[in-house]
């Protein structure tokens, strides 16, 4: 089987990382070689930038905080995404270049086009088969995050309501731009009903025993 690259994405609170959980345990169960993985994160040195993120570091410059996240990426893109892929594996990321793009080109208005030309110098090109968007109302997104026990908010997710708004916008804008790979999906849907259309769409696109 021929590896494939799929990426969930979304505002904080949107459900992509339940998603990618369940989707990934779903491949695994039909016998299909599946890795599951994080952006920032899933190498040793990404989660340790990640960690630096979210922090309550003193505010972080907004292109130091872009390095970061970059060089985050190039590690996951070297370390776990490619070589699962050359074994014929689906990688599912949670997170990936349209949140950098969205968070950091339209939210801290470093520039969408830059944010894409920098990742792709920093993944050698290495870009998604198939993202799906869980989009999200703001104030619904964080109503959920606040009805979580126990959860604190991190760095990011306590930015300004109106910056999270131009986060959305620039998802949006992505899906319009790219429609044969970005599949936005309603997050306010329940659960199970996300995750069914999830599965359909890989089914239709990736082929999967049932």
């Amino acid at each position: 089987m021929k590896g494939y690259f799929i990426t969930f994405e979304g505002i904080e609170g949107c459900g992509k990382s339940t998603q990618a959980v369940r989707v990934h345990a779903e491949l695994v169960r039909r016998g299909i070689p599946a890795t599951v993985t994080r952006d920032p994160g899933g190498t040793p040195a990404g989660e340790r930038i990640r960690a630096l993120l979210l922090s309550e570091v003193d505010h972080l410059a907004p292109r130091t905080e872009a390095a970061l996240y970059l060089a985050a990426r190039a590690e996951l893109a070297a370390k776990i995404v490619r070589p699962a892929l050359q074994r014929g594996e689906v990688v599912i990321c949670d997170r990936y270049v349209d949140s950098f793009v969205a968070y950091q080109g339209y939210g801290r208005g470093l520039g969408a086009e830059t944010m894409v030309n920098l990742s792709l110098w920093a993944t050698d090109g290495l870009v998604p088969d198939l993202t799906f968007l869980f989009d999200v109302p703001v104030d619904v997104a964080f109503s959920r995050l606040e009805r979580m026990e126990g959860r604190t908010l991190d760095r990011v997710e306590r930015e300004s309501l109106e910056f999270h708004m131009r986060v959305r916008d620039g998802f949006l804008e992505i899906a319009r731009a790219e429609p044969e790979r970005v599949v936005v999906l309603d997050g306010t849907a329940p659960e199970d009903a996300v995750f069914e259309q999830v599965i359909e769409e890989i089914v239709k696109r990736v082929g999967m025993p049932a």
